[in-house]
């Protein structure tokens, strides 16, 4: 399977919604794309190297992805490191599932298992 660059869809979710507990904030906000990035910024102004390394990654696959802004949000920032168990940012979501954080998104990319992962 090939990725067309110029069919990639990136959005933003500007907030979630608070008249709901937390985690199931958290859980709305994974479950609204196939692919999430949670990070530091937007796709257009990434406010840190890593979380631009991620959306770099992203974009070169030519995938539709959403990010969602944690520095917008301190609640989902802290509350996302408790439900994923995941202490740093960024932090990518495929199909519902964390994959992680810049380090391992770079290595999985360089190996071509970001690309398998992101086929399903």
């Amino acid at each position: 399977m090939s990725f067309n660059i110029l069919n990639n869809e990136i959005s933003e979710i500007q907030n979630a919604d608070k008249a709901l507990e937390l985690n199931q904030q958290i859980k709305n906000l994974i479950q609204s794309s196939k692919v999430v990035l949670f990070m530091k910024g937007n796709a257009q102004m990434p406010q840190c190297g890593f979380s631009a390394n991620s959306v770099a990654i992203l974009k070169a696959l030519g995938v539709s992805f959403k990010t969602f802004n944690i520095l917008n949000d301190p609640e989902i920032r802290q509350g996302l490191k408790e439900y994923s168990n995941w202490p740093t940012f960024p932090q990518l979501y495929v199909n519902n599932q964390l994959i992680g954080g810049n380090d391992i998104i770079t290595e999985m990319y360089q190996s071509g298992e970001l690309q398998e992962v992101l086929k399903n």
